[in-house]
């Protein structure tokens, strides 16, 4: 493969014909399901997809087909199918090439002149929701794919699977996988590229992904409000309650979780790699976080702190309701407190056994026998990678050497993509690289996300020599 051209024909389609488009994906609010309740009507879902398919299809790969999936009630999905080059053997299966469509809401103010749903480039950085998650994706998995047959490299099979659901938890995933089984075939490789790292300057590679339970636990004492001054001292507040049964799942002192579902032994070689990262980059190890003065960290061993985030289970409350605005808030005994609990799981925790486990704990022997009501459930596995078989971690070692001129990073990531859990069951003897072009502070998530252009397309090549070292090591099997 002319490693020149690879590059050339990368550049020259992220500038001319990747960017416009992507700009064009910025405009669309496909917010996910989970914060659409008008989704189907709404249809934004639909025209990210349809969007992106128009795009690809117009590319002419050579045999691809492009698929837009529908199951009822269920946000659409993309398929797109790739024929190997003919050099490659049969023998190397199927890569399967992962990303989603949808997003995050706005989530708050953006700064003048940006906007959620408003492409903008300013030097290097593409600004706009689903930018860097994850709507760059797809057009990098496809121009991948170009740029290898462009420069007389191989592939194998290719199968670019963008859904629609990642954002709300991927419950539809599941379905289209039973549906799609059979057309995926022998996945071998597995690309996701909805992960990233800590900087720009190298190709980060996710060792492993937590897990989540999410549930909104709502405590209720009294049918309707009343005064204070009559009712307290005598009915317990809903929110002392609440402060009780919160104290069951986490110490309050230290935050450590009390569910033993939830809690793994870390693997030797995680907590080593964690002393790498902290060694080797201490300035990604931990993201720098936007800390007020004067407010101190979990702890000030740097190494424990990246366990916390990436092997240990942690508890935020995400949400509230049944508390009134503080300056309108009266003197009132108030009847109930909802708050949503959002636990991050590590990555080999049963997700289902904890979700029970949060369930039992909040509904025994409940204080004052206050009614309590737990539901709302997303639950959702983490993901632990395999051993990278030796091909794999030959053709890492290469493409840190020529496109990055620094060697891959391996780390944990604190959140979850819950695709990759489920490929992991499916197929147990794949081989997975998940990366991305996600950065610390490329504000996934929150106001003024933004893509870092020349590192999406440095993850671009990168993806484009797997793909040929995937279908050479084929040939060789």
């Amino acid at each position: 493969m002319d490693h020149q051209k690879l590059r050339d024909s990368i550049s020259n389609a992220w500038a001319t014909d990747v960017l416009p488009s992507l700009s064009g994906l910025v405009e669309i609010p496909a917010v996910s399901a989970a914060y659409d309740a008008a989704w189907e009507e709404n249809g934004h879902l639909r025209a990210a997809v349809e969007h992106v398919r128009g795009w690809i299809a117009a590319r002419g790969l050579p045999g691809a087909r492009c698929e837009v999936v529908r199951l009822d009630g269920r946000a659409p999905l993309l398929f797109v199918d790739v024929p190997a080059t003919p050099g490659a053997a049969a023998t190397a299966g199927t890569v399967l090439l992962y990303g989603h469509l949808d997003k995050q809401p706005p989530l708050g103010d953006w700064s003048e002149g940006l906007g959620p749903w408003q492409p903008v480039i300013r030097g290097d950085r593409l600004y706009g929701r689903g930018a860097a998650d994850d709507g760059y994706s797809g057009y990098a998995a496809t121009t991948a794919l170009e740029a290898v047959q462009e420069a007389g490299g191989e592939h194998a099979r290719a199968v670019l699977l963008l859904e629609t659901g990642e954002e709300s938890g991927s419950p539809d995933l599941p379905a289209y996988l039973e549906h799609l089984g059979d057309r995926l075939g022998e996945v071998s490789l597995v690309v996701c590229l909805d992960g990233g790292g800590g900087d720009y300057e190298r190709l980060w590679l996710t060792s492993s992904l937590r897990g989540a339970v999410q549930a909104t636990l709502t405590v209720r004492l009294l049918e309707t409000g009343v005064h204070s001054g009559l009712g307290s001292g005598i009915v317990p507040s809903s929110f002392r309650v609440m402060r009780q049964l919160l104290d069951r799942l986490e110490d309050p002192e230290t935050g450590e979780i009390k569910v033993p579902e939830m809690v793994v032994p870390i693997p030797d070689e995680r907590r080593a790699e964690a002393a790498e990262l902290v060694a080797g980059h201490p300035e990604v190890a931990v993201p720098k976080l936007p800390v007020l003065p004067g407010v101190r960290r979990v702890s000030d061993d740097e190494v424990e702190l990246v366990l916390n985030n990436t092997w240990r289970p942690t508890l935020s409350i995400t949400g509230a309701a049944g508390l009134p605005d503080p300056a309108v808030a009266g003197a009132v005994l108030r009847p109930w407190t909802s708050v949503r609990l959002s636990f991050r799981l590590p990555p080999t925790a049963d997700a289902e056994a904890a979700r029970a486990a949060l369930e039992r704990v909040l509904t025994t022997d409940v204080p004052y026998g206050a009614q309590i009501e737990v539901g709302e459930f997303m639950v959702l596995n983490g993901w632990h990678a395999p051993t990278a078989a030796p091909w794999l971690e030959a053709a890492l070692r290469q493409v840190g050497d020529d496109v990055f001129g620094r060697p891959c990073q391996s780390m944990g990531i604190g959140g979850g993509i819950p695709f990759m859990e489920m490929l992991g069951r499916r197929y147990p003897r794949a081989q997975f690289v998940v990366t991305g072009a996600l950065g610390n502070d490329s504000n996934a998530h929150v106001p003024d996300e933004w893509l870092h252009i020349p590192f999406a397309k440095q993850v671009t090549e990168a993806v484009a020599r797997l793909l040929d070292a995937h279908a050479r090591a084929g040939a060789q099997s």
